[in-house]
């Protein structure tokens, strides 16, 4: 008797949990997220859209890896560069995290961006020593409507120099620690939620690094290196967008109770979607600007290539300082492409958001041979090493060895141990190794007024859309 007892007490046990488990919520979030926008204020309108699609169906955060602004002049010249704050308050983003050109115009501008915004700004590894600017929360809880409990910690990259990219006066009275180890310490922060993000402006590089030795964190969504990512390492799912909203990156999470059941990330491409009218109009505000819509000058043909951007600011900087040699920088060109024809104020800021001044310097081939070498082998800032970094208005190939490193600059039409007079951004005088010379002087002309003035007395302007420095 007591055996049948047994028997059925252990039926109805298992077919109770059996049903518990079969009865057990079923639920769905959807991230939403976006990175490296830089003031691409266009595409909000179709971004707007397909973020109301998915609010419409599922639980649904909308988050930020970083640099929103330094692209676009009717963001970048405007007061507060709060256009772009505007857009994703009427977005309603959940959280973002700071990225380095968060940092641009120095923290007091940033901070009145930060008090703009109706979402939260994250920042783990940034402790500040100003009055300037705020302590930035390092994380944020939130609860959804249906019941589940998310973290999200916002890191950026810090170098070996103490600080994200960007110039050294802008960072003043502010400090940074290894981002790794802050999204470390923060994990104990809310035990009891149900899905750890980190927001993280380190680069996909980091990001993979980080999940391969810590996988604490159940989704990382990136940004800073303009990368496509969607991969999955010791069970932590990283995704990165690109850059510039041509994409919104999806992370559908399925849960099952309190635990996650499976985690899918996409990248779904913007341009699929329509464009929800009132952000259209929005954005149209904000690009009602005659100034900035004035014709500084032409194009005799279409700019294919950064190559040709490049070549215009060269030219414009060697006129400018009365140099024989140009160099600037890749990353200092933020414009790809053109069409023929008239060409707005705004659109040369958008090439040259900086501000950035001229750098001269005398210098022999031997020099500049040190210069390229060092940049291109650069472990410190890994993302701009190992390619053609240097555009320059005489050719160059830069020779490598077996391991992929550089060893060698062929110059075909200098003279070796000849002095010439060189002109380059003072990002480049600033901040690269190796820069060696006499006469080293900043001049006080700003780039992009030598860019107005070339194509005020050289208009129609035909530029070179092929990259004359190799690597061999």
């Amino acid at each position: 008797m007591k055996r049948i007892a047994f028997i059925l007490i252990t039926v109805i046990a298992l077919a109770s949990l059996l049903f518990y488990r079969s009865n057990i919520r079923e639920r769905e979030v959807v991230i939403l997220s976006t990175n490296d926008i830089h003031a691409t204020i266009d595409a909000f309108p179709r971004l707007v859209t397909a973020v109301n699609m998915c609010r419409d169906t599922v639980s649904t955060l909308l988050l930020d890896a970083g640099d929103r602004w330094t692209g676009n002049a009717f963001v970048d010249r405007a007061e507060g560069r709060l256009p772009i704050i505007k857009l994703m308050n009427a977005t309603k983003y959940s959280a973002a995290t700071l990225g380095n050109h968060e940092f641009d115009r120095g923290p007091a501008l940033l901070q009145g961006a930060i008090d703009y915004a109706d979402f939260p700004i994250l920042c783990a590894n940034m402790t500040s020593h100003t009055d300037s600017l705020a302590q930035t929360a390092p994380s944020a809880f939130i609860k959804l409507g249906n019941g589940v409990k998310v973290h999200i910690v916002g890191v950026v990259t810090n170098y070996d120099n103490g600080h994200p990219d960007g110039t050294e006066e802008v960072f003043e009275h502010l400090s940074f620690t290894d981002p790794m180890q802050a999204a470390t310490e923060q994990l104990s922060a809310h035990t009891d939620a149900d899905i750890k993000v980190l927001l993280s402006h380190m680069g996909d590089k980091k990001d993979v690094e980080y999940a391969t030795a810590q996988s604490g964190y159940d989704v990382i969504i990136g940004g800073h290196t303009h990368a496509r990512v969607d991969t999955l390492i010791n069970n932590t799912t990283i995704g990165q967008t690109y850059c510039r909203l041509e994409n919104v990156g999806a992370t559908t999470i399925r849960m099952k109770g309190n635990k996650i059941v499976s985690i899918e990330y996409r990248n779904i491409p913007l341009a699929q979607y329509d464009e929800d009218a009132q952000t259209k109009d929005l954005v149209r505000q904000i690009e009602n600007d005659p100034v900035l819509g004035a014709t500084v000058g032409t194009l005799a043909a279409d700019v294919t290539s950064r190559a040709g951007f490049a070549q215009l600011i060269i030219d414009a900087i060697v006129e400018g300082a009365d140099a024989e040699i140009g160099f600037y920088h890749y990353g200092g060109i933020r414009l790809f492409n053109h069409k023929a024809g008239n060409v707005m104020l705004a659109t040369v800021y958008n090439l040259e958001p900086f501000e950035s001044k001229i750098h001269t310097i005398t210098m022999t081939p031997a020099q500049m041979r040190r210069m390229i070498i060092a940049k291109f082998n650069d472990k410190g800032n890994v993302k701009e090493s190992h390619r053609v970094d240097l555009f320059s208005n005489t050719p160059y190939t830069i020779v490598t060895d077996n391991s992929g490193e550089a060893v060698d600059v062929r110059f075909p039409k200098l003279k070796e141990g000849r002095k010439y007079r060189v002109a380059m951004g003072d990002y480049i005088g600033k901040k690269y190794p190796s820069i060696e010379g006499e006469n080293h002087s900043l001049c006080d002309i700003l780039i992009t007024d030598l860019i107005f003035k070339r194509f005020k007395e050289h208009s129609p302007l035909l530029l070179d859309n092929t990259q004359h420095q190799n690597i061999k």
